[in-house]
């Protein structure tokens, strides 16, 4: 004998039906909210990555991809996920120090785009003088 049940959270007022005896569609809602909760904290550290992407880009002046490629560099470098050092701009540009590794990282990283002419608005010093 089959019975379905109707249970309702709270917050999201969502509705699910699970069946007694059936753990497959159990199992799909809890894996439906594992994903769900992958995204949000997916997408919360979209948005603090393309803060501090836009603060490169503004200080250095660069091109996006190469803002991005800056703070990637950065996070590989200090062994730190990209969320967290985007955070950490973020955070310095509000007054708070940024770790002494990642400024390291950060030094090196700008000195690198800007000697290479990467994405930079500027043209390189050597065509400069000419």
């Amino acid at each position: 004998m089959q019975r379905a049940t109707v249970i309702q959270e709270d917050w999201w007022k969502l509705r699910a039906e699970a069946t007694w005896g059936s753990p497959a569609v159990g199992e799909d809602l809890v894996a439906l909210r594992a994903e769900n909760d992958q995204l949000r904290r997916a997408l919360a550290g979209r948005a603090v990555i393309d803060q501090a992407r836009g603060m490169v880009m503004v200080l250095t002046p660069c091109s996006r991809g190469a803002a991005r490629n800056l703070l990637v560099g950065i996070s590989r470098q200090c062994d730190t996920k990209l969320p967290e050092v985007a955070a950490a701009v973020v955070a310095a540009w509000e007054g708070k120090p940024l770790p002494e590794r990642m400024q390291r990282a950060l030094r090196r990283a700008l000195q690198q785009l800007h000697a290479e002419g990467r994405g930079c608005a500027s043209p390189p010093a050597d065509k400069r003088s000419r």
